[in-house]
């Protein structure tokens, strides 16, 4: 069997078992309530980049693609902000679930995807192509690139390209169709600069949900640029933590990032092409955000190791160019780092909470830099941890699965955490 043929038999057989579970994988069994509920900080995540459209664009007119629309979880809220909504799936069971969930939707259309390209799409016909929890299941980086080179084929010029990766280091573990293939932030930037995109956000780096924004634009646009200079009225009006609004960022850990508050940015400005020094290191620009009614822009920048505290110089630079003046960042120590506890959940079933099914448990904690550092009892017994994955480096986030064992019966049991000096309020634990 081919590997579009694997990948339409795999999640075939997820649909047919559970596709609520495999799309959304918060719980099994989700209800059609719970289940859209899942998709709600996506569709506010993806009508906030609808403002990167003009104003006075006529909204009946455009045109959106999701890549792996799955039973259109996106799909149908997001109709009411297009004329016409496309999805393409590689599996046959979810374009029949998407088609019916739709089916009171006359301007949204689900097609069977071949498994690699959008042959069925005319070049430069959409407005906006978007994909969420996809492409970190496709077990080749060949393919989700084949997909995004296909994505802007059929985006028209100024049209948005609007996706998501996992960017966890790479895995020793094979690739398969659902443990796909990883990316780094720098081969994200590759392709968007590659393919003549200006880059408007690259977040969640070195985790499994980094997303970036890209505009289209026409091929040789970054190579022309540069004959035409940044306005020389573009100002840093202000440097924030944007976290809050104090005028000052922490030196290292999960606050270390500034946002620069910039009047007259260059409209064709993008994190792909901005370089931002910091003192003696430079920054890494992952966002910048639409502008405000007066003009103003927000651009977040992660400051770069080794900053030192006390007032340091920043210098923005597009294409080569210098952009203004010189800003000043007041840059303080970070506060120490103090372990927490964030959840305790069923390991598989993670909208349960406490309530065990599964027969292992989930721990997640942040700020907790050493593993060896927490200690988990149930029923005042040592627990054995099966399992560690950090999801985030930079919080630091970690995840520690916990197997019951077979003193572990059906019922009410004590949960209890600590980690260095913290202990934590005891968790109520039922397993069924």
């Amino acid at each position: 069997m081919n590997e579009a043929g694997q990948m339409r038999e795999d999640w075939n057989r997820r649909a047919i078992e559970d596709a609520h579970y495999y799309v959304a994988f918060g719980r099994h069994n989700q209800d059609e309530e719970e289940f859209q509920a899942t998709a709600r900080e996506m569709v506010y995540g993806l009508e906030y980049e609808l403002r990167r459209f003009p104003k006075d664009a006529n909204r009946r007119a455009w045109r959106a693609l999701e890549i792996g629309c799955g039973p259109a979880r996106l799909m149908r809220p997001l109709s009411r902000h297009f004329g016409e909504i496309h999805g393409v799936d590689v599996s046959d069971e979810m374009v029949r679930m998407a088609r019916e969930r739709l089916r009171d939707v006359p301007h949204a259309h689900v097609h069977l995807s071949a498994g690699a390209d959008l042959r069925q799409f005319a070049d430069e016909s959409f407005d906006l192509v978007y994909s969420y929890a996809v492409f970190q299941h496709i077990p080749r980086k060949d393919v989700v690139l084949s997909y995004l080179r296909e994505a802007r084929r059929v985006l028209k010029t100024g049209g948005l390209l609007w996706f998501q990766v996992n960017g966890l280091p790479a895995s020793d573990a094979p690739a398969d169709t659902w443990s796909g293939v990883r990316f780094t932030a720098d081969e994200i930037l590759d392709f968007a600069n590659r393919n003549d995109f200006q880059m408007y956000t690259l977040e969640g780096l070195n985790t499994q949900y980094m997303w970036t924004s890209l505009r289209k634009r026409p091929a040789g646009w970054s190579v022309e640029l540069p004959l035409s200079p940044p306005p020389t009225s573009t100002r840093i009006r202000k440097i924030v933590n944007p976290h809050g609004t104090e005028p000052v960022v922490p030196s290292s850990g999960r606050f270390a990032c500034a946002s620069l508050w910039i009047d007259h940015l260059h409209p064709e400005c993008g994190v792909n092409h901005v370089r931002v020094r910091m003192g003696d290191g430079w920054g890494f620009a992952n966002y910048i955000a639409p502008p405000l009614p007066g003009g103003e822009q927000q651009m977040n920048v992660l400051l770069p190791e080794g900053v030192p505290t006390g007032l340091v110089p920043v210098r923005l630079e597009w294409l080569g160019r210098q952009m203004g003046p010189e800003a000043i960042m007041r840059v303080v120590p970070a506060s120490p780092q103090v372990p927490r506890l964030i959840t305790v959940a069923d390991a598989t079933d993670l909208l349960l909470g406490p309530l065990i099914r599964s027969g292992s448990l989930k721990v997640v904690m942040e700020e907790l830099t050493n593993p060896a550092d927490a200690r988990i009892l149930i029923d005042g017994r040592p627990a054995r941890v099966s399992m560690v994955h950090w999801s985030c480096r930079r919080t630091p986030r970690l995840e520690l699965v916990v197997p019951l064992d077979e003193t572990i019966r059906p019922g009410s049991h004590i949960l209890e955490v600590a980690a260095r000096s913290q202990r934590y309020p005891p968790v109520h634990l039922q397993v069924v």
